[in-house]
């Protein structure tokens, strides 16, 4: 039978494929004989480094340190959500609440959450969610009520509008760092805001 040029093709690229898998299995043969030891060292060698960069950093003394990832933010950063809602903390203040406030005559410190909904639905304010720490061991700052600290308003944020609500944690005067964990819905992560607050 005549060959043709198509079937030199073919012949050919299937003896290309044995020789490759022959190869193939020569290195992996060759590879098993004698590179076995130098991987586990390679494999030292790049984690070592990974290891020596969080001491090098000096960054473990803080609070936050620890809980590092993309969910921690400075105290006034804005933060946007997958839903197209942002949330941001300012207007930060000290001041002790009165003797009616719960809890009463405890020092706080007091910030503006505000809410943008760039989102086609409107958002529920109450789903808002704030939680407050404070100092080196974290412990729970209080939500203080008092006048004008009156908690979540029972709104709707509209799609393209905003909303403004002033909200207050304990803080202790000897007390510096304040970490502010908020999540504007149900659904959404939390953000953590840390900081210090003169």
């Amino acid at each position: 039978m005549k060959r043709t040029p198509s079937n030199a093709v073919v012949i050919g690229s299937a003896a290309a494929v044995v020789v490759a898998v022959v190869a193939t299995g020569i290195a992996v043969s060759g590879s098993r004989d004698g590179a076995a030891t130098p991987g586990p060292t390679v494999t030292v060698t790049e984690v070592a480094p990974a290891d020596d960069a969080p001491a090098a950093a000096g960054h473990d003394t803080e609070p936050v340190a620890e809980e590092s990832g993309d969910g921690v933010h400075g105290l006034t950063e804005a933060v946007s959500y997958e839903n197209d809602v942002e949330v941001s903390l300012s207007k930060f203040s000290r001041g002790v609440s009165g003797d009616y406030a719960s809890p009463a005559n405890t020092p706080y410190a007091k910030f503006t959450i505000k809410i943008v909904n760039d989102s086609d639905t409107s958002v529920s304010a109450d789903e808002l969610s704030v939680n407050c720490a404070y100092g080196d061991e974290g412990k729970e700052g209080d939500a203080i009520f008092d006048e004008g600290l009156d908690g979540l308003p029972e709104t709707r944020v509209l799609a393209g509008r905003s909303l403004s609500v002033v909200w207050a944690c304990e803080l202790p005067k000897d007390q510096k760092y304040l970490q502010v964990e908020v999540a504007p819905d149900y659904e959404s992560e939390t953000a953590v805001f840390t900081g210090h607050v003169k």
